[in-house]
């Protein structure tokens, strides 16, 4: 047995790609996309004409709209693929505003919902910032359901858990990446990798929270940088994952072992903890990992959605 389809028996598989194209080689439950991901397809010849029937269908009606139509159709697309669900981000300027996030989430689902596509086999994805988190909170009471995604620290996986979001997504390829680069010179691959990882501690100490404390919200690794990650985090309710690193996966016959449990997290004398929004925000200021790769990763969506409203225009 490859390691892809052993690590399929302990976790749901999800495929982090624009390009469904390659989902049948894999065969994931769901799929996830983000506006890095979907810049990248439509500059492919096999994508740009649904660029093109976007901004020809829906240009007078403004560029938000064009860009919902476009995600919705890369959904619907990715959605006739895999049995599960699909993520759909939303625009990383609105971030801070949690107005401006609901509204524009129930217009993606309600594009969803007139292509016939049913509410739970979409996640919108929201940064997790505290106005993302309370934005969540609110979609979940109407039952649209949410991805938490950007997300680096225990206080705001924490924080997504009383907010009863449906999935967060922890980036462990960038913690691992923020911790290396202070390290410079110093760091140690192979002390660091695998259980050793910082990224692969920080999804387990929040797994582990979580099934200790009876939270039904889902944790789904995401942003790897190499196969190490994803087998140390083999148990996990899901993990996200490049095509490439699905292809090393599938290329190993490396036994593979469940390395998260959530029985055994039960067993664990992890103390519960809450935080209101000055303690959230306090918890963020002395993380200046998770403050700096969250900061850094909605600039770098922001880039990616101004230079995809570029080519539409």
């Amino acid at each position: 047995m490859n390691q892809l389809d052993a690590l399929k028996q302990f976790t749901t598989v999800v495929a982090d790609t624009g390009d469904f194209k390659q989902l049948t080689a894999f065969t994931p439950q769901d799929a996830t996309t983000n506006p890095s991901l979907i810049l990248k397809a439509v500059q492919k010849p096999e994508y740009a004409h649904l660029l093109q029937d976007a901004v020809k269908k829906y240009a007078d009606q403004g560029l938000d709209e064009v860009t919902n139509r476009l995600l919705v159709r890369f959904g619907c697309e990715i959605l006739k693929l895999v049995p599960g669900r699909v993520s759909t981000e939303i625009d990383a300027r609105l971030s801070f505003d949690t107005e401006a996030t609901v509204t524009r989430a129930r217009r993606i689902i309600d594009l969803y919902q007139g292509e016939g596509v049913h509410v739970d086999r979409v996640l919108i994805k929201v940064a997790s910032t505290w106005e993302g988190i309370q934005a969540a909170a609110r979609l979940e009471r109407d039952g649209i359901h949410t991805n938490l995604t950007l997300l680096f620290s225990f206080a705001q996986a924490v924080a997504c858990g009383q907010a009863k979001v449906q999935l967060i997504s922890p980036f462990v390829g960038r913690i691992y990446d923020w911790y290396k680069k202070q390290a410079g010179a110093g760091w140690d691959e192979a002390a660091m990798a695998g259980a050793n990882d910082p990224g692969v501690q920080s999804v387990r100490a929040i797994y582990n929270f979580y099934k200790k404390h009876g939270i039904a919200t889902e944790v789904m690794g995401a942003s790897f940088r190499n196969a190490g990650q994803i087998t140390a985090l083999a148990g996990c309710d899901l993990l996200t994952i490049s095509p490439e690193l699905l292809t090393q996966l599938a290329a190993s016959e490396t036994p593979l072992l469940k390395a998260l449990d959530a029985e055994a997290a039960k067993a664990m004398d992890i103390p519960f903890v809450q935080y209101d929004e000055a303690g959230f925000r306090f918890a963020m200021n002395e993380d200046a990992m998770a403050t700096e790769k969250l900061a850094e990763g909605i600039r770098a969506f922001v880039v990616d959605t101004i230079k995809l409203e570029a080519l539409m225009r």
